[in-house]
């Protein structure tokens, strides 16, 4: 599958799905290169294929609860995954074509970016329903949350004329700034224990840095072509950039705001996702008519493991207490649990 979002159109090519699980041993698709350090990554495989709605996009997990959220585009609703029986346990409607979704684990609350509704669904955590929505984000995509402030920030991206990311109270579901960024912004991220967030701009292959108490630019960064999906490390200061176009991961050092290393994983990163307790990243990539998992150490910035997915997979959230990621598959209409073989 093909998917970029450029000048206001998402364009999709869907592929038939399935899924094939794998090991790093086993996987004909392991990257080259990865040495002594994927011969000493444990083994991770598929152990669950959720089936959710249709062309899931992207996913959030509530640690708390060890509750998985994913965004249906096509389907206009959210399929809630319980983490420990890996099963859906509630479907909710949201507005039309959700794209990002975001987890405020203090609050309990569920944020969802409505592409074409232009509006973000705000969700309970304890009753699984739309408790309100708000209008007038111009072309939503990514969004993020501060628990530790209770604030959220959704990107308005290509399309909206804006080029920019709105910054809304958890409190008060108000517009309370916007701010300017790069050409064609995507996702967003934040540290909250720095307050610090990132933004990648696909059009101008940069990343902007932003003061979350300020609620100003204080940083514009060169990475790779396309970047799309961005995560946190806030252990290590830490952000992770997946380049669609060049085919890498740009590793960010928060205290400098500069890119200090480079990760080949080949074709067409989009998602990616961080496990700060083992140091770990998880990067998709869509390969037509199917895509890999790569698995990269955050100690050595090296791919350690490359797990074949078939269905396009896309958003990807760790559960970092169970060791799990939930890889939502666009064309296969299903979320992969990813987890360590059995010993």
């Amino acid at each position: 599958m093909m998917r970029c979002v450029q000048r206001g159109v998402i364009v999709i090519s869907v592929a038939v799905a399935g899924l094939a699980p794998a090991t790093m041993a086993a996987t004909p698709w392991a990257s080259a290169g990865q040495g002594t350090a994927a011969a000493a990554h444990r083994c991770i495989r598929v152990t669950a294929s959720v089936g959710v709605g249709l062309q899931p996009i992207e996913a959030a997990l509530d640690p708390r609860t060890n509750t998985v959220y994913v965004t249906n585009e096509t389907g206009n609703t959210v399929s809630v995954i319980s983490g420990r029986t890996n099963a859906v346990i509630a479907t909710i409607p949201v507005g039309l074509f959700p794209q990002g979704v975001a987890v405020d684990p203090r609050t309990n609350t569920i944020y969802v970016a409505n592409f074409i509704s232009q509006t973000v669904s705000v969700i309970s955590g304890q009753t699984n329903t739309v408790t309100a929505t708000i209008p007038a984000i111009s072309v939503p995509f990514g969004v993020a949350v501060n628990p530790k402030t209770n604030t959220i920030y959704v990107v308005s991206s290509s399309g909206s004329g804006q080029n920019a990311v709105s910054v809304i109270s958890g409190q008060t579901n108000a517009v309370t700034a916007t701010i300017s960024v790069g050409a064609d912004p995507v996702d967003v991220a934040v540290n909250p224990k720095t307050s610090t967030v990132y933004v990648t701009n696909q059009g101008a292959a940069t990343v902007s840095v932003i003061s979350g108490p300020a609620s100003t630019v204080t940083a514009t960064i060169p990475v790779g072509f396309g970047p799309f999906g961005v995560a946190v490390d806030p252990k290590t200061d830490t952000a992770y950039v997946a380049n669609r176009d060049s085919g890498t991961v740009s590793v960010i050092s928060g205290q400098t705001s500069t890119v200090t290393a480079t990760i080949p994983v080949g074709g067409g990163p989009g998602g990616i996702a961080v496990d700060p307790r083992t140091n770990t990243i998880y990067a998709t990539a869509e390969r037509f008519p199917s895509g890999t998992v790569s698995v990269i150490s955050g100690r050595t910035y090296t791919v350690t493991a490359t797990i074949p997915q078939r269905g396009l997979p896309f958003g990807v959230a760790v559960d970092p207490k169970a060791k799990a990621a939930y890889v939502a598959n666009l064309a296969g209409h299903t979320v992969s649990v990813l987890a360590a073989c059995p010993k």
